[in-house]
């Protein structure tokens, strides 16, 4: 079961170090988790979302589609960073997600608190329809959110081991409430089913957009080999990877997704896609060694974080937390939806974080490492 069928191979060795005892797995050093953070290894979002389906074609099938959203690609176009440093956003952005889902309960409250801070700067007006943006706000998360979730199970479906059983998607969506809680989001507006899901994306088509800006970043992200990749990677290499993970992305769009995108492509296509990409990552998902090569090349600062996972490393405190639980243990007495409320109630009296300039450059966040705490 990819990632975390690895546990049944023995650690190598292990030695104490900053006060943990730090595993050496086939000769990488491997520092246990503080805990199992909000969802450990028995969990089904787990289980999804360690499997390498979920590293390209899950990710980038999500950043692509998030961006017919008019409010959120006018943010994305205001701040220019993802063009400007494709590569760096594409690091952050994918070790956020992997520290919700895996790091220890401190660094994630952290970590969402830290990003509420960010966002909190990410407002203006949308020139498309005259609406105001707002990377806080609770809706425009909630389609990242559900977004994110629905294509990393989607692509786990498509490219991975096929369908959850109906006892683990139940498990999966509650899992997906759970996360939810470290944005602004309502976790009662969460659908907890396949049906709920499906009906809160035809609720929400009418909002979408293909205008310019949104169909210049649709194409862009959906070629997001070309930019996943280091730098340094010869052009004859993330062009041939973009081939493969490009068409695979576009496999799992419907049709009128792809039309109001600008990224038509035929049914040939898209079965030559499955039939690539498919074994392409169960071979990945067989070995463990593959998969921390992969992560490790494409984001290194995720690398860190799911690294005692791909180990089975024990967690420190093996155990898991409510977000409520954590809030009280690590002293965290607001939730981001307060922490929102405290937000807006500056802004009504014109103080508060100014919004960001045009193609700003913010600074590089360095969220904590999981055992940093």
């Amino acid at each position: 079961m990819g990632l975390l069928d690895l546990g049944s191979k023995p650690l190598n060795a292990a030695r104490r170090t900053g006060g943990a005892v730090a595993h050496l797995v086939r000769g990488h050093e491997v520092e246990p988790a503080a805990d199992y953070g909000f969802f450990g290894p028995d969990s089904v979002a787990w289980k999804v979302w360690a499997y390498p389906t979920s590293l390209m074609v899950g990710f980038s099938r999500a950043v692509t589609v998030e961006e017919l959203d008019p409010l959120l690609v006018a943010s994305v176009d205001h701040s220019g960073q993802v063009k400007q440093r494709p590569y760096l956003r594409y690091d952050r952005t994918l070790q956020y997600f992997a520290t919700v889902m895996f790091a220890d309960a401190e660094t994630v409250l952290k970590s969402s608190e830290i990003l509420m801070k960010i966002h909190s700067r990410a407002i203006g007006i949308d020139p498309e329809t005259g609406q105001q943006y707002d990377a806080n706000d609770p809706e425009s998360q909630l389609w990242i959110h559900l977004t994110a979730w629905h294509s990393i199970l989607y692509a786990y479906e498509v490219y991975g081991p096929g369908r959850l059983s109906a006892e683990e998607e139940a498990r999966y969506w509650e899992d997906c409430a759970v996360a939810a809680e470290f944005q602004t989001i309502d976790p009662d507006s969460v659908p907890r089913t396949r049906e709920g899901i499906r009906q809160y994306f035809e609720d929400y088509r009418p909002q979408l957009i293909g205008s310019e800006v949104a169909q210049d970043m649709f194409q862009f992200l959906a070629n997001g080999a070309l930019y996943a990749v280091p730098p340094s990677t010869p052009d004859p290499i993330a062009w041939l990877v973009n081939a493969v993970v490009s068409r695979a992305v576009i496999a799992t769009l419907p049709k009128w997704m792809r039309e109001m995108g600008g990224t038509p492509q035929s049914r040939v296509v898209d079965i030559a896609a499955v039939t690539v990409a498919k074994p392409a990552h169960r071979v990945v998902g067989s070995s463990a060694t593959l998969e921390r090569l992969l992560i490790g090349f494409l984001s290194p600062k995720t690398a860190a974080i799911v690294d005692p996972v791909l180990a089975n490393v024990p967690a420190i405190n093996p155990r898991t937390y409510t977000p409520a639980e954590a809030r009280k243990a690590f002293g965290h007495s607001q939730t981001p939806r307060e922490i929102y409320a405290d937000i807006l109630a500056e802004r009504e009296h014109q103080a508060g974080p100014k919004p960001y300039a045009e193609h700003h450059h913010d600074s590089v966040v360095e969220f904590a490492a999981p055992t940093a705490s």
